[in-house]
This record gives C-alpha cells, sequence and structure tokens, in this order.
C-alpha cells in the first residue's frame, strides 16, 4: 500500500537530482495522475529508462467509481506490464451474461492466440494502489498529494512543466519537463487549460455504482449485464445498461451506465437503480441493509471526445482524451493501451535532438492510437448517435440474436473490441471485414505543416 508523499523512489530513497540536473521538482517527462492511465505509462517509460516523475492529488489507497471489470484485453495489458493476475484479490471471470426481456445468455470470452481468454475484477480501490506501487518499483518517481493547477508554457505555447499545490498545506510548487503526459482523468484540467476543449458533438455518459454484500453473487464466473432497463422519469429503454460484477470477496458491484436521451436530457440513474434493483433475485440479497457503500456517479468522456492527443509536448491518455469505448463504456483497458503507446512514442522521441525530428516523432502517438481504434471508435459513435443513445441496448439483443450462439459471439466481440490481428476464425474475419468499410478520419494535430 502506497502512503508516502516523499517521492520516494522504489529503493525508498528521496528525489535524487536527475541526469541533467534537474533534481527532485523535474524529470524528463511528467505524468500527471496516478490511475491506471497515469500508472501505466509511468512504469512503461521507467523501464525504458525514462526519468519519470509521477504526479497524484490524492492519497493511496483511494477510491473511483468504476465497474472495476476488466475484459481479456485489459487483462492482456496487465500481463504486459508484469501483473501477477494469479495473485490473492482478483476475481477471474469466464465472460458475459446477457439479460434482456426475460431471457439470459452466458458467452464465454473467446480463445485467441493474441491475448487471455478470461477477464477480472478488482475493486479501484486495490487497483490503482497496485498499479502505482508497480510504477514505483520500475523507477518512476512517486508524488503524491499534489495538485497540478496549470500548465506551465514557453513563449511558442510549449509545455515545459506545471505548477501545482503540494501537502496538507497546500504549498506552491513548479515542476519541469521538456514532456508532459496528462492523465488526470475526465476533468481533463491540463489539457483544458493547454486549449483542448472537448468535441461537443460527442456525448458524455453518467455512470453510477454501488457495492452490496452478496455471498451468493461473489463468486459468479459471469460478468452480468441487464438490457432491458427503463428510465424511472421517462418510461423509455435506459440508453446504457446495467451491471453486476462479482468480486469475489463477498461484495459485488451493482450499477448503471447511460448516454442521455436525445432531446430528454440526463438520466436519473439513483432513482432508475432503485426502479431495477427489486428485479434481481432475492436470494443476492440485494438490499439496503447488504448495501456496503453509498451510491457514487461519475462521467465517462467517450468516443475520442478530447483531440488532437498530442499538442505542444502534451499526450493525452485516457479520459483526459476521452478514450472510454463508445461501445461498452469500458475505459481501463483502453487507458493502459494508450499509456504503453505514448511511452514506447516518448522514449523513441526523447533519442533524437530537440527539435523538428522529434516532434515528427511525437506527432506518431496520435497516428498510431487511430490505427488501433479510430474505425472501431468511429463506428461506435455512429452506434450510440443512431441506437444506443436513443434505444438503449435492447435493439442489438432481439430475441433472434438472443437465440443465436455465432451473432451473439460477433456482437460480443465488437463490443469489447477483443479480436485477433491478422483474423483467426470467421468472426474475426467478418470483424475485419466491417471495420475496413468505416472511412478512416485522419487524427487531428495542431501546428502541422499541411501536405
Amino acid at each position: 500500500m502506497i502512503t508516502r508523499n516523499d517521492g520516494a523512489g522504489s529503493n525508498g530513497s528521496k528525489d535524487a537530482p536527475g541526469q541533467d540536473g534537474r533534481g527532485a521538482d523535474g524529470a524528463q517527462v511528467l505524468v500527471v495522475g496516478a490511475g491506471p492511465a497515469g500508472s501505466a505509462a509511468a512504469l512503461h517509460l521507467a523501464r525504458a529508462g525514462v526519468e519519470v516523475l509521477l504526479l497524484e492529488k490524492s492519497g493511496f489507497p483511494r477510491d473511483k467509481v468504476c465497474g472495476d471489470g476488466l475484459t481479456p484485453r485489459g487483462v492482456h495489458q496487465l500481463v504486459r506490464m508484469g501483473i501477477d493476475v494469479n495473485a490473492p484479490g482478483w476475481m477471474r471471470n469466464r465472460g458475459m451474461r446477457w439479460v434482456c426481456e426475460g431471457r439470459q445468455v452466458d458467452i464465454d470470452w473467446p480463445r485467441l492466440g493474441s491475448g487471455p481468454d478470461f477477464g477480472l475484477t478488482r475493486s479501484r480501490r486495490d487497483f490503482d494502489d497496485l498499479l502505482a506501487a508497480h510504477a514505483v518499483a520500475a523507477g518512476a518517481r512517486l508524488r503524491t498529494g499534489v495538485r497540478v493547477t496549470a500548465p506551465l508554457t514557453d513563449r511558442a505555447g510549449r509545455i515545459t512543466g506545471v505548477t501545482a499545490l503540494s501537502g496538507p498545506d497546500k504549498e506552491p510548487v513548479t515542476f519541469r519537463a521538456p514532456l508532459v503526459v496528462a492523465a488526470d482523468g475526465a476533468s481533463a484540467r491540463t489539457a483544458v487549460q493547454m486549449g483542448l476543449e472537448r468535441d461537443p458533438r460527442r456525448t458524455v455518459a453518467t455512470a453510477a455504482r454501488r457495492y452490496y454484500r452478496s455471498e451468493e453473487r461473489s463468486h459468479d464466473p459471469y460478468l452480468e449485464l441487464w438490457a432491458d432497463l427503463l428510465c424511472s422519469r421517462t418510461g423509455r429503454d435506459l440508453p446504457g445498461y446495467g451491471w453486476v460484477f462479482p468480486l469475489g470477496d463477498g461484495r459485488i458491484n451493482v450499477g448503471l451506465g447511460a448516454l442521455p436521451h436525445r432531446g430528454s436530457g440526463n438520466v436519473d440513474l439513483r432513482a432508475t437503480m432503485e426502479r431495477w434493483l427489486p428485479r434481481l433475485p432475492r436470494e443476492w440479497g440485494v438490499t439496503d441493509d447488504s448495501a456496503a457503500s453509498p451510491l457514487h456517479s461519475a462521467a465517462l468522456p467517450m468516443g475520442f471526445n478530447r483531440h488532437p492527443q498530442y499538442h505542444r509536448g502534451l499526450l493525452l491518455v485516457g479520459d483526459s482524451a476521452g478514450m472510454v469505448s463508445p461501445w461498452s463504456g469500458e475505459g481501463i483497458a483502453q487507458a493502459m493501451e494508450a499509456a504503453e503507446v505514448a511511452a514506447e512514442t516518448v522514449a523513441l522521441a526523447l533519442a533524437r535532438p530537440a527539435g523538428p525530428g522529434r516532434e515528427h516523432a511525437l506527432r506518431q502517438y496520435p497516428s498510431e492510437i487511430h490505427r488501433r481504434w479510430g474505425r472501431h471508435y468511429r463506428l461506435g459513435n455512429l452506434a450510440g448517435d443512431l441506437v444506443l443513445g436513443r434505444y438503449g441496448y435492447r435493439p442489438l439483443l432481439h430475441p433472434r440474436v438472443m437465440a443465436s450462439p455465432p451473432l451473439l459471439r460477433t456482437l460480443a466481440r465488437l463490443l469489447t473490441h477483443v479480436a485477433d490481428e491478422p483474423p483467426r476464425d470467421t468472426i474475426d474475419a467478418v470483424l475485419h471485414t466491417l471495420m475496413r468499410a468505416v472511412p478512416r478520419a485522419r487524427p487531428r494535430v495542431r501546428g502541422a505543416a499541411r501536405p
């Protein structure tokens, strides 16, 4: 458990001056925010030999509104980071259980050559603490209790560091670095202050979750998703879904995620959940008496709603770039994967002298992100505008779809973006063909020369 705020490294020593003399208040790279995106970026940077300083406004452990679930894509990133997914504290799952209009179907995760065939759950209170500890063990320096207030820029508008308030006394401090990774969550404070506003065409979803004690359900091997919920105020289909995720420690994570209804405003998630919970099996014991936490909610910035992902020395990862999947609402896997791409890009860029060559290398980051997810997100944004944001997931889980295992498996892989590259089976081939039919949008890069 990480509780220190003195910036000690993995050997427990105080911050030492860097190779360029920046010392405790500087590094080659600053990472703002120690959630999954920030800690993953810091870990990969440190492993590449980059001097990295990780700044976190809170202490550890700390909580975060989340479903606490990881698909195989997220597990794949944990394995790449060297996390022991067989250690105590992880709850494995075999797949998803979809519930709609009195029907339920179990869908196992696919057995693909490129990734694991299982998912995981773990509370964010433990998860974030674990990732930050691994980043420190890899050589990153961590400073907790540091709230970043503003970016520092040079005359050309390029970021050169950040200002912050440190410790309980809120002492003003300055941290300097030629590159900054913004992983400061949905608020995206650093990006906004650098002039990177949210795309108003992209909606922001909301999610609410509460923990319950339920020995009956806590060890279930499937993540359960409900697609036939109704909004409490309008009686219309919830433009999202409900979830019940087992944590394996006697608790379950019960929550809702929703896009705003077009023309109907935001969804009252609290009232909608109160309407839903009586439908859960009585033996699960999900009542107010078994609640293990308050109901908390948070925003889900989706579908690349902030761009460009690189701008004048600043790289955006995770929620700060709106990287939550428009298909499923999943964000942890995307955050960690983008963090690895950002770290690799930065390490290669720093191998070049400062100037046009380094800048060209840094601009490969958004290009690679869009190569991996651009078409999938673009199609997901369209599906959200036309279907999911209006009618929810019920149309996707039509009785004919629920009765067809091949259709269900195809839909599951589409929603979770789990597929082999190159295609290994028919479903992969269908999904790759579908994605190739989607026009590829070029990533936006401010200040780039026009061809």
